[in-house]
């Protein structure tokens, strides 16, 4: 008999990842609050939609969110027609949203009163790495629940790691943003400062991209950066709403964040600018647009 996975939140990462426990051999039920999208999610994998959460829960041996943030999340999990008051004893809920470690370990709290695991999940590699199966998954949470979600993560992680207790996967995506964050506005003020010193940006990427300051961003993305195109991947909405977690838990822990202070103020510069919703690597349009004081 086949493991039957629940999965809720079907946007562009949940969708791919969902339809990776499909082509697996899981018997997959999904859940969004448009059902639209859960019907569209149907046409394209094996599985069953559902309309409500108490009905996709219900019998279900793993249970996976990839919602939005901590208050979805609280909504989502929480109350009559929740997931914790409809999961049967014994399951294990598995949280990919990049929220706060709070969050996480309030829901584990109130999962483990239930007979419920929890592991929080969190996910690296946007879109792309959801879509092509490759995530790096990072968790919090006990062996046990870790190794019983384990089979069901598998299927769309290229990497996947118990980090330790419950929040720990959290507030290792939380170092993840951090540093790539930093990453970013260097690689954007490197591209800036090769165009205005008249160089080819493109042949001098090139070169250094064989060096020391060779990074995935680099060869990823200092391309489209330098061609304009910044709708590729995680959302500049998104990572202010993730840097923000960062600050909070630095201010919590008492780690000095100084550069990525700065840099969530970058971006709220370039929410400003209309890139709301381009991808991460649009510092370096900021920079072409307002000259640094």
């Amino acid at each position: 008999m086949s493991t039957t996975v629940t999965f809720l939140g079907l946007g562009v990462m949940g969708f791919p990842m969902a339809g990776h426990l499909a082509s697996a051999g899981f018997d997959v039920r999904v859940f969004n609050r448009t059902a639209a999208k859960s019907q569209q999610w149907t046409e394209q994998y094996k599985g069953t939609a559902y309309t409500d959460v108490a009905s996709a829960v219900a019998g279900a041996d793993i249970i996976l969110t990839c919602v939005g943030a901590d208050p979805d999340l609280i909504s989502l999990y929480e109350g009559p027609d929740g997931i914790i008051a409809n999961a049967t004893s014994g399951a294990v809920l598995v949280d990919h949203t990049t929220a706060s470690a709070d969050v996480a370990e309030h829901l584990a709290a109130k999962a483990g009163e239930a007979g419920l695991g929890f592991v929080d999940a969190p996910v690296s590699g946007g879109q792309q790495g959801a879509e092509n199966g490759q995530l790096t998954i990072m968790c919090g949470g006990s062996d046990s629940d870790f190794s019983h979600a384990k089979p069901a993560m598998t299927c769309y992680a290229k990497a996947l790691n118990l980090m330790g207790p419950v929040g720990s996967g959290q507030k290792t995506k939380m170092v993840n943003q951090i540093a790539i964050a930093g990453l970013l506005q260097g690689l954007s003020e490197a591209l800036h400062f090769a165009e205005r010193a008249g160089l080819d940006a493109a042949k001098v990427v090139d070169v250094i991209s064989q060096g020391a300051a060779q990074s995935w961003q680099m060869n990823n993305r200092a391309g489209t950066m330098l061609a304009g195109k910044f709708d590729h991947g995680f959302a500049v909405d998104w990572m202010r709403k993730d840097l923000s977690i960062c600050l909070n838990e630095a201010e919590r822990n008492g780690a000095a964040l100084p550069a990525t202070a700065l840099v969530d103020q970058f971006y709220g510069d370039v929410q400003a600018m209309g890139g709301r919703r381009w991808d991460t690597s649009s510092l370096l349009e900021r920079l072409r647009r307002i000259r640094p004081q």
